[in-house]
């Protein structure tokens, strides 16, 4: 695995001439490219690290580390589906870019932009808060932005910006968003205080330990697999949820042969230790291969549901 800059996006993504003689050829034959949608240091590329190292093995060939952080993982997605590489350029990260983002904001891309090759980490995402704001739980959270007027808040992308809006908004709270790009960008603004909540990916697995940072709320379907102590949103009250995978997608023209190579190394990448270690023990997330059939099935139904959610937020 090897880190590449931003300027050889061009070299990564603009190959168009190639195309065609890129499906006939026995794949992979060069160097592919993970690109990852935020910033080093957040839990997403922590764990790509490692899956890179992986994937290299398996198709024989170098994997490259590309970050372009923006909108959650936005910019990423846009770049990906704009890529006419045959599944060279691959993305890792959340599916909430692919599903929920294009409803809330123009984008150059939508869902059928993509194939996902595979789902390999269930998100664990959470609700978090630093070590010295005056309120340890959810409900005393709400009742100190009531009497300080607001709540500054951390987020990473449209989705966990909506849906902290509509609970607010709900509980007569006022929100002042200060925009990240991942989890390498929000942990010090919680850690120092320069923000009373925030959303986290994942990022906060490496200091809840410390005391650093203290869980609120998870936005999952069902508790937290590191911290069954810690309510859901449902729990809480809420109709809304943010379940979501990690998952390596391609442009949605790329070959079938091309797929499947990738699908077999990302299975295989949820058998090494190395990436259970990572994953489980480091990020504490669940560990898991959900193949793109079944992928397919779940956004679709994430779609009709996060259209309403569009519907309503355009509204706004």
């Amino acid at each position: 695995m090897r880190m590449v800059p931003s300027l050889a996006l061009l070299g990564c993504l603009g190959l168009t001439a190639v195309t065609g003689a890129l499906a006939s050829d026995s794949f992979p034959s060069r160097t592919l490219t993970l690109l990852i949608g935020f910033n080093p240091g957040g839990s997403t590329d922590v764990q790509a690290q490692v899956l890179a190292e992986i994937m290299a093995e398996e198709l024989d060939q170098p994997v490259d580390i590309l970050h372009f952080p923006g909108r959650g993982g936005g910019n990423a997605a846009a770049m990906l589906a704009g890529s006419q590489d045959g599944g060279y350029v691959f993305q890792y990260g959340l599916s909430n870019p692919f599903v929920f983002t294009p409803l809330t904001t123009a984008t150059s891309y939508d869902l059928d932009s993509y194939r996902f090759v595979a789902g390999i980490t269930l998100d664990q995402a959470a609700f978090v808060t630093g070590p010295d704001t005056p309120f340890s739980t959810w409900e005393d959270m709400l009742e100190f932005g009531r009497e300080q007027g607001e709540l500054i808040y951390a987020t990473q992308n449209p989705h966990d910006q909506y849906v902290i809006e509509s609970i607010m908004q709900g509980e007569g709270v006022s929100l002042r968003m200060l925009p990240t790009t991942g989890g390498a960008g929000m942990a010090p603004l919680i850690i120092n205080g320069e923000a009373h909540i925030a959303f986290s990916g994942g990022t906060h697995s490496a200091y809840t330990d410390s005391g650093e940072m203290r869980i609120l709320a998870s936005p999952t379907r069902e508790r937290l697999m590191a911290y069954p102590d810690v309510p859901t949103l449902g729990e809480l009250g809420y109709d809304m949820d943010m379940h979501a995978y990690r998952v390596i997608a391609v442009p949605a023209d790329t070959p079938e042969e091309h797929v499947s190579r990738l699908s077999a190394a990302a299975k295989r990448a949820t058998e090494d230790q190395r990436f259970i270690e990572v994953t489980e023990e480091r990020i504490r997330m669940p560990v898991t291969f959900v193949d793109e059939a079944k992928l397919t099935r779940l956004f679709a139904e994430q779609l009709e549901q996060f259209s309403k959610i569009g519907e309503v937020s355009q509204e706004r």
